[in-house]
């Protein structure tokens, strides 16, 4: 196949970008679900790949495989996340976990922050991969916060943790598709952009539970939390940054001890009288699925108990991924599969993958959670609490199935949509048009915007800097005046922030909060956050390439 360069010019960058203004339209303007917008979209890339972007089927076929294979990768922690919030309601956990919460701290606010911003966090630093929303999104509604806003602040709470979370691996992807100048540079200047955007997303929380007073009276522990995130996060950059989210994490947990101790957070907040976030008294719509028929008579479910699962998942996770010898075991076993080289008439051209995007089901955050979930499931029903159902036990597996199906189709729809997209080259047009016309100082500006578009397409940050960083380095290099470690941060912090609002990551929050179809409406709350976000990332970077980077 005779290859040409890619085309360039504002009609076909506008081309490129239709399939996301589809995407776009059809969830934020006309609410459409995820299960609806999403194959629609996807058909949108795909015929813009055949018509305007010379792409031959065999091409689409490979691209179509590997979206699909990345779908497995999410849907191992969706459907894991889906029965272990079965499990739970059944059992009667989030009564118990209401009531024992509230004995921490009879403070709402202080709860919400400790889960959805806290833990979220913390989760993110060890297990990631959509997990830390699959496992905070119920534990938010199990204290009283409507399931819309459980998607919504664990979205934008953790995402700070993206780039060094998971133990670095966004950062580590970077160096290595990247020659990075200065790696302790770059790192210390994207835990800059991180710590903003850790800021941010503490404030958005107290926003959600209550507007200007919710802000005000959480402002202590939000700059409290935020100073072990954001400080502790950048000062180990010059000393270990694979551990450095884990590290910070981990020191803001164990800080909510002596802040629920304090009065201001001990007792419940006063001046708070718009509670948005929160479920109105009797308001039935909002109430949790499955807690309509009562407990048998000999099960007492405890707190302990209650919580089981979620110490579970945490002990698993923390041994298999941050102890390096049990890690390495873990992770010898991988599945992948493989994909032919294959390029368009343009000359975007992918390599053969031997296998593609391996992952080892040891060490995926599915599994933590599918065990924990099991093992929950026995305890409970050998402590006889599993609340009586009129159908047989098979019902916990069809609802499972019902749940699970409409969101599987969408998050594969998402992400096949995503994979066209790249093998066509649409993704690098979109990029590159950014590029094309920017001065350093704009470019400087935008290059979170580019590392927000990846992560917006793949749904991963990860694969944000896989993408975009190469692009990002050659533009540091080319104009001068820009720095390439001011210009790699921005690209880190874009693909942290973009997660927010990544199609397939809310539709793993809708699912697991059990509200599908909502979708949209999620968007439409977190979106004004995440343009805020990159404009002030934006700034910041700016203000980084121009004290030298």
């Amino acid at each position: 196949m005779e290859a040409n360069p890619l085309p360039t010019g504002i009609v076909p960058w506008l081309i490129a970008l239709l399939p996301i203004v589809v995407l776009l339209v059809l969830l934020v303007g006309l609410r459409w679900k995820g299960i609806e917008a999403g194959p629609l979209g996807m058909v949108t890339a795909t015929l813009v790949a055949l018509l305007a972007f010379r792409t031959p089927l065999e091409t689409l076929a490979v691209a179509a495989g590997k979206g699909l294979w990345d779908a497995v990768f999410i849907l191992y922690v969706v459907w894991a996340a889906l029965l272990l919030y079965l499990v739970t309601v059944r059992a009667g956990a989030f009564e118990a976990l209401r009531e024992g919460f509230l004995g921490f701290s009879r403070n709402e606010l202080f709860l919400v922050l400790a889960i959805g911003w806290v833990f979220a966090s913390f989760f993110q630093g060890i297990a990631g991969f959509g997990a830390p929303i699959a496992v905070t999104a119920p534990l938010l509604i199990g204290i009283g916060v409507r399931p819309l806003y459980a998607v919504v602040i664990p979205l934008i709470a953790h995402t700070w943790a993206k780039m060094f979370g998971t133990l670095a691996v966004g950062w580590l992807a970077m160096l290595n598709v990247v020659g990075v100048a200065d790696p302790t540079a770059t790192a210390v200047q994207t835990a800059i952009l991180l710590w903003l955007i850790n800021l941010l997303g503490g404030l958005a929380v107290a926003w959600f539970y209550g507007r200007g007073p919710a802000v005000r009276h959480a402002l202590p522990m939000i700059l409290i939390i935020s100073a072990l995130h954001g400080g502790l996060q950048l000062v180990l950059m010059y000393i270990n940054p694979i551990l450095s989210t884990f590290v910070a994490g981990t020191a803001a947990l164990v800080a909510l001890y002596p802040l629920s101790h304090w009065r201001r957070y001990a007792e419940p907040a006063t001046g708070i009288a718009e509670r948005p976030a929160m479920v109105a008294p009797g308001d039935e719509e909002q109430a949790v699925d499955g807690l309509e028929t009562a407990l048998p008579e000999e099960c007492t479910m405890t707190l302990g108990l209650a919580l089981l699962p979620y110490v579970l998942l945490t002990v698993l996770a923390t041994v298999a991924l941050a102890i390096p010898p049990v890690n390495a075991a873990l992770s010898r076993f991988e599945i992948g599969l493989p994909f032919p080289a294959v390029q368009t008439g343009f000359g975007v051209a992918r390599e053969a993958a031997l296998p593609y995007s391996p992952f080892s089901p040891l060490t995926h955050p599915g599994t933590f959670v599918l065990i924990a979930a099991l093992v929950s499931l026995g305890v409970y029903r050998w402590r006889g609490c599993e609340r009586a159902d009129p159908s047989t036990r098979d019902s916990l597996w069809r609802n499972l199935v019902k749940d699970s199906v409409p969101s599987s189709i969408a998050i594969a729809s998402f992400l096949v949509m995503s994979k066209v997209m790249d093998h066509s080259g649409q993704t690098m047009v979109l990029a590159g048009g950014l590029a094309a016309v920017a001065t350093p100082t704009i470019y400087a500006f935008a290059a979170n915007w580019i590392g927000i578009l990846g992560a917006f397409m793949t749904s991963s940050s990860t694969a944000s800097n896989i993408l975009f960083s190469p692009l990002q380095a050659q533009a540091a290099a080319a104009l001068e005046g820009l720095s390439q470690a001011s210009v790699l941060a921005g690209q880190g912090a874009g693909g942290a922030t973009g997660n927010v609002i990544a199609p397939a990551n809310i539709v793993l929050g809708t699912s697991t909060s059990r509200i599908p179809g909502q979708e949209g409406i999620v968007l439409r709350r977190v979106l004004p956050w995440t343009v805020l976000t990159a404009v002030l990332t934006g700034l910041l970077t700016v203000l980084l390439n121009a004290l030298g980077g």
